[in-house]
Parts: C-alpha cells; sequence; structure tokens
C-alpha cells in the first residue's frame, strides 16, 4: 500500500465539509505576520461564519492571515467532528463545545504522527523496521478512536518519544542511501542562510530554522526537514523529489515556481510564482 493511500485509509486529509471549523475556534492565535489580531482558544474568528465557513478564505493573505493557508490539521477536524462527538456541534452546548477544544489539538497531534508513519512506512530502505512502524501506527490510530476523555488525557509526550526513536532510524537509512557527506543541521538556526546550490542531499534539516533562507537551486533530495520551518524560503529550482518527512504546510508556507521539483502526492501552492 503507498503512503497516499494509506492515508486515504487514515483520513489523514482535512474534510472541512465534514468539521465544524474546529481549527477556527478551537486554537489560539497570536497577532504577528501571520495573523491580523490577537485571538484566544475556544473564541471563534471573527471571520468565521455561522454555516462554519470562512467569510475571507478567498482572500487570507492579503487579509493578513497567511497562518490559516498553511494550517494543516491531517484530517482530526472531521475525526473529532463526525467520530468523537458523533456530529454534534461545539454551536450545540457548551459542555460539548469545552470537550471538543481539548481533544482537538491532542487528535491533531495524533494524526500528525499517523502521517509521518506513513511516510517512514513507505520508505524501501527502512524495511528493516517496518514491523515496529505499523504496530507503532496500528497503536496511534487507535488512540483517535476512544472516547473525548481518553484522547484528551493521552500523554502525547511520551507517544511521540517513542515513534520519533523509529522515525528517526528510519531517517538515518533512507540517508544513507544518499551520495558524499551527509550534512547534519538539525536544530540549526539557518534563517536567511545563503544555501543556494547547495548539496544537502541526505542532510538532517530537522527542526531547522529555514525562515526566508536562499534554496534557490538546491538539492534536497533524501533530506529530512522533520518540523523545518521554511516560511518565505526560497525555494525556487530547487529539487524537494523524494525529500523526507515533507508536508505540504511546508511548502505551502515556502515561496517556489514552476521549476521547483516536488514528490508525488504534493499541489504546487497557488501563490507561487512562475519564473518569468
Amino acid at each position: 500500500m503507498t503512503a497516499r493511500d494509506e492515508r486515504a485509509r487514515l483520513g489523514l486529509h482535512a474534510d472541512c465539509a465534514n468539521c465544524f471549523a474546529l481549527c477556527c475556534v478551537a486554537l489560539n492565535f497570536t497577532k504577528s505576520a501571520d495573523f491580523a489580531l490577537d485571538k484566544p482558544a475556544g473564541q471563534p474568528c471573527r471571520n468565521l461564519r455561522d454555516d462554519d465557513r470562512c467569510g475571507i478564505h478567498a482572500r487570507l493573505r492579503e487579509s493578513g492571515f497567511s497562518g490559516c493557508t498553511v494550517f494543516d490539521c491531517f484530517g482530526a477536524g472531521q475525526k473529532v467532528s463526525q467520530h468523537t462527538f458523533h456530529a454534534v456541534s461545539w454551536r450545540q452546548d457548551p459542555d460539548t463545545a469545552r470537550r471538543m477544544f481539548a481533544v482537538f489539538p491532542v487528535m491533531r497531534q495524533l494524526h500528525e504522527l499517523l502521517w509521518y508513519l506513513t511516510d517512514a512506512l513507505a520508505l524501501p530502505a527502512a524495511k528493516p523496521i517496518h514491523p515496529e512502524l505499523r504496530r507503532a501506527l496500528d497503536e496511534t490510530d487507535r488512540l483517535t478512536y476512544c472516547d473525548a476523555q481518553t484522547v484528551a488525557g493521552a500523554d502525547v509526550a511520551v507517544l511521540r518519544d517513542r515513534i520519533n526513536v523509529l522515525l528517526t532510524r528510519a531517517s538515518e537509512l533512507a540517508r544513507a542511501k544518499a551520495p558524499g557527506r551527509k550534512r547534519n543541521h538539525r536544530g540549526a538556526d539557518l534563517i536567511g542562510a545563503r544555501l543556494a546550490g547547495a548539496d544537502l542531499r541526505g542532510a538532517s534539516l530537522r527542526g531547522a530554522l529555514l525562515l526566508a533562507a536562499d534554496l534557490r537551486g538546491a538539492d534536497l533530495r533524501l533530506a529530512d526537514v522533520i518540523g523545518a520551518d521554511l516560511r518565505d524560503a526560497d525555494l525556487r529550482g530547487a529539487d524537494l523529489s523524494g525529500c523526507l518527512f515533507l508536508t505540504q504546510a511546508q511548502l505551502d508556507s515556502a515561496k517556489g515556481d514552476a521549476s521547483t521539483r516536488l514528490g508525488p502526492g504534493f499541489a504546487r501552492p497557488t501563490h507561487w510564482l512562475s519564473p518569468a
């Protein structure tokens, strides 16, 4: 089964039509370049309509809400809305709202872990640990179907640490296939770094800060970018095909063009401009 098929089976793609706009209510916003206002958790965004749709969805970026355009719940919204709370909206009861808003951030983390596990299971080089990865995926998936109290009380930090050991090992096995010396930039501050044309094949960029970094024409094949901050990074002409643990949200937060090479399953963000 491909990663795409596995994600479809697990429901890891956001389905806003079957969600009660939880990302617009349950989470907090902090006024910044990404959000035009402060919004506390549990309070509906001022742009949210009564039908649970965003009133400025078509113009979020120009309205100062670019942070909304790069958020991905990995399908947690519809899981909480339709399964955990059996299609009962937070609008119908204050107690339901309180419990739903507590469950959603936890569910989102669980679904994110499932997303990365499907990535790892799709790596042929990680075959030696596929049984362990599969057990971790099945265990996490079962947890997402528990009742609201169980999900909200889950110790995600412990689960994440355990799964991260497996993801790190999968990354090491895959990156070993890349030629040459593997750069280690794990957690590095590379804000605004000049990396145009850099050979980053097999590099560890886990958790690296690459905000506004110049990555034009860089080769990122088999580079591990889990948790890397790519906001406003320039990816024009870069090769991200085969990049490890890349998410659509990371691409959506960056800059690129028609010459940026992407792997299967990724959509070229609409705000990327074609080269002149």
